[in-house]
């Protein structure tokens, strides 16, 4: 018997279910929305039932017998992805898709060539890569969208194995005009009564303003983004500091104006950046490549993309 239907079309399939709509899964898939439908219709046309209801205001949602096959889809691309990794062990090849989360405020600094360095010494080796929140990276690991992530030790759940890679101890950050931006050093007291920036991400935010707490008071938040660059774009233009636990090769803002990095000192914890993983996917030969490529690639005295030098003066001993 013929197949009547590919894997990809599968995959299209379930991000579409899971997102609601076809444009949030093309999006989430980075492949346009009309290939999308297509493979959609295809399906409809040939298991001749209807997947979902479609809704011009709310986009679409699954048919009853949309979910029976959304469930049954699931496991089909798990399946498959298993024959992948059993194909790896049995062959000794390092192949098959790996699906990487990495957290979104330094994705952009060195994930790109961590992951070309990886796919060119691995190329049969299909990497999809996922930049969110913590919360929402743990949340995917817990739902098998992706395998393994780069992020921070912050809450990280009692069933899942972290591997550090890179210790990273918090500084400030000043627009130059800031009366404390050319101090060589500066500490949690001297920042109270200054306005902050903060950045506002599950579990981040928690982290930064333990800082805070630590000494029974609070910081005089004057902004909250959840971005990173708008974070810096906003203390270089003088909104108020920032705190954050890595600096770009760059000491400019996005919009070109210059910041002051400031090693951040007294009652406050470093960050260790690590990888992040369920146990039993360590076990599969892909993710094992990749944490080697990772502990090669990181480490205290450098991490692509970020300016160390100053920063490890701030490490405690």
């Amino acid at each position: 018997m013929a197949l009547r239907f590919t894997l990809r079309q599968l995959e299209y399939f379930v991000a579409v279910g899971e997102a609601g709509s076809i444009a949030l899964a093309s999006a989430q898939v980075n492949v346009s929305s009309p290939s999308i439908s297509a493979a959609v219709s295809q399906l409809e046309t040939e298991f001749g039932v209807q997947l979902f209801v479609r809704k011009h205001a709310h986009g679409l949602s699954l048919t009853q017998a949309g979910r029976q096959f959304m469930k049954q889809a699931k496991k089909t691309l798990a399946e498959a992805g298993a024959l992948n990794h059993l194909a790896g062990d049995v062959t000794g090849n390092v192949q098959g898709p790996l699906a990487v989360g990495c957290f979104l405020t330094f994705a952009q600094l060195f994930m790109p060539s961590l992951r070309r360095e990886f796919v060119a010494q691995y190329p049969d080796v299909q990497v999809k890569q996922y930049e969110c929140d913590q919360a929402d990276l743990i949340e995917l690991m817990r739902r098998a969208k992706i395998d393994i992530a780069l992020t921070y030790d912050l809450d990280i759940p009692s069933d899942m194995m972290f591997r550090p890679l890179a210790v990273l101890p918090p500084y400030a950050m000043f627009d130059e005009e800031h009366p404390l931006a050319h101090l060589p050093s500066v500490s949690v007291e001297q920042l109270i009564g200054y306005p902050m920036v903060l950045l506002d991400l599950p579990v981040s935010s928690t982290y930064f303003l333990s800082f805070f707490t630590n000494l029974g008071t609070r910081p005089i938040i004057a902004e909250r983004t959840r971005d990173m660059a708008v974070l810096r774009s906003l203390v270089a233009n003088g909104f108020g500091y920032g705190i954050a636990n890595f600096r770009p090769l760059t000491d400019l803002a996005p919009d070109g104006r210059k910041l002051c990095y400031v090693p951040l000192t007294g009652y406050v914890r470093n960050m260790r950046l690590g990888l992040v993983a369920l146990e039993r996917a360590e076990n599969v030969q892909t993710v094992q490549a990749f944490v080697r490529h990772c502990q090669e690639f990181i480490t205290d005295e450098k991490i692509p993309g970020m300016n160390m030098t100053p920063l490890l003066a701030g490490i405690d001993s």
